[in-house]
């Protein structure tokens, strides 16, 4: 052999031996073929949660698309669930940023965007340790009942004139005055008022707004045009809630200056009081910020949950039927329930997780974005892949569920099965170091409201609809909601 025909030989073995490697290294679980440029941009569709769902039935409960020039990984089991988000639960732990959350820099300040380090550890620990802790919700029980008989003080005016309820606004106005009076000590949402009503409507538009499709987020290049101004709207969206937290801050520093609001009586105290003993820890931009994050996800999430739960219940009148003969029993016709009576009324917790199960309210939890290369399921998936669990598959999963799509709250009377992040065949506040910390809060707060709603009042739907021809229709955002509002005619008890 002459030394050409053996530099040619090995020349080729390392050629092979790259491409080898380069198949081993690329091992993407299965996926769609994807198109030039869009990649499988088109296979979302209107409602991506179904969409997704339903190509997972061909390729698997992981797979892999391409959307734009964005490798995304989706999971759309409890196994493979459980695989990522328990077992690799760091590596898989870190955000893929949407470009929406570049408005006033916001992805570098908020513990929802922030990577797990040290900053988001300590506003994590603030969050857990100092607002939805155990005793610290204790302690403010008497905020949310009172927010409560408000909502059906509210309601029971309607029914003076036969008036239709929209439900879902009137159970985001309560969430947003019960953080508002958690957080500040002051109602947000009065109806009367144009400012709180403003405050309301910025609310709104900031979950509309990150709930769009943003072609930057699948073409990065077009970061700087911004082409569909998403990201300059919510800019100023961010900028006006920004600016009225700066002037409660600004109020309640006056106050403490003064002497008269020392306590820690709610969170912006208890804020305060951190920033000033360890400012390393939480400056005033963290406190903003943070409650910033707690009024957005706090709001539309609880309020879409109580409003897809009363739409089952009025859709299923033979649940609704069992949940007032409970709540009769236990506490007694027309009356409403406090936060201890919840433990005494399993059929009303079951329906509480049955909404969530079939309706989670973020149908593919916060977007994960792999910070290592990763190991799965025998696939190999590269740093940088955007990671979707989509939960709304999970929780309809007919392998796991039995008549997966019906609502059907007794599977949970005699089951373990809890939402609390160990369960993957349940996880709508998510699972790991991720999970939702305001979970705590949400299972105290929906089960109260949509109690009080059965128990003290019947109901009728608007036009004389009959419950089998509800529209049952989604609209697909960062939070799940009705696509039609759910209207009903409240009737007081016994009537």
């Amino acid at each position: 052999m002459d030394f050409l025909t053996m530099v040619l030989y090995i020349l080729l073995a390392f050629m092979l031996l790259r491409a080898l490697l380069a198949i081993r290294r690329g091992k993407l679980p299965p996926g769609p073929t994807p198109l030039p440029v869009l990649g499988n941009l088109l296979k979302l569709g209107a409602q991506p949660h179904q969409s997704l769902a339903e190509l997972a039935k061909v390729h698997g409960p992981i797979m892999t698309l391409k959307l734009g020039h964005i490798t995304t990984v989706v999971i759309s089991s409890a196994a493979v669930a459980r695989e990522a988000l328990q077992k690799q639960d760091l590596a898989f732990s870190n955000r893929s940023i949407p470009n929406a959350l570049h408005a006033h820099d916001q992805y570098k300040y908020s513990v929802v965007w922030l990577p797990v380090a040290n900053r988001w550890r300590s506003l994590r620990k603030a969050l857990n340790s100092n607002i939805f802790a155990g005793s610290r919700l204790d302690a403010n029980q008497h905020l949310r009942c009172r927010k409560v008989e408000e909502l059906i003080a509210y309601v029971r005016k309607s029914c003076q004139g036969g008036a239709v309820v929209d439900i879902g606004r009137a159970a985001f106005r309560t969430s947003l005055n019960l953080l508002s009076n958690t957080i500040f000590s002051v109602d947000l949402a009065n109806p009367n008022e144009d400012s709180a009503k403003e405050f309301k409507d910025l609310v709104w538009n900031i979950m509309v707004e990150a709930g769009k499709p943003n072609l930057v987020d699948y073409f990065p290049a077009l970061a700087k045009v911004d082409p569909q101004s998403i990201r300059r709207r919510m800019t100023v969206h961010f900028g006006k809630v920004l600016q009225l937290f700066g002037r409660l801050v600004d109020e309640r520093l006056e106050l403490r200056r003064l002497r008269k609001a020392i306590g820690n009586n709610d969170v912006i105290d208890i804020l305060l009081n951190i920033s000033e003993e360890n400012p390393n820890e939480m400056d005033r931009t963290h406190i903003e910020r943070m409650c910033l994050d707690l009024f957005v996800a706090g709001t539309d999430t609880t309020s879409s949950t109580l409003e897809w739960a009363m739409t089952e219940v009025l859709h299923n009148p033979e649940t609704l039927k069992k949940a007032k003969e409970e709540l009769a029993q236990v506490i007694g016709k027309g009356k409403t329930i406090e936060e201890s009576d919840i433990a005494r009324l399993p059929y009303l917790r079951a329906i509480v997780k049955e909404t969530l199960r079939i309706h989670p309210p973020v149908p593919f939890l916060i977007p994960r974005k792999l910070h290592v290369d990763v190991e799965i399921c025998g696939y190999n998936v590269p740093k940088g892949t955007q990671i979707l669990v989509n939960v709304w598959a999970i929780g309809r999963d007919p392998s796991t569920w039995a008549n997966s799509t019906s609502f059907m709250p007794e599977r949970f009377l005699d089951s373990e099965i809890d939402f609390r992040g160990r369960d993957f065949e349940l996880i709508p506040f998510g699972a790991g170091r991720r999970i939702c910390p305001g979970l705590p809060l949400a299972i105290r707060t929906v089960p109260v409201m949509l109690g009080s709603l059965i128990n003290s009042f019947d109901w009728k739907l608007e036009g004389g609809i009959a419950p089998k021809d509800m529209n049952m229709e989604e609209k697909f955002g960062i939070t799940l909601q009705k696509a039609q509002p759910l209207q009903a005619i409240p009737i007081p008890v016994g009537v």
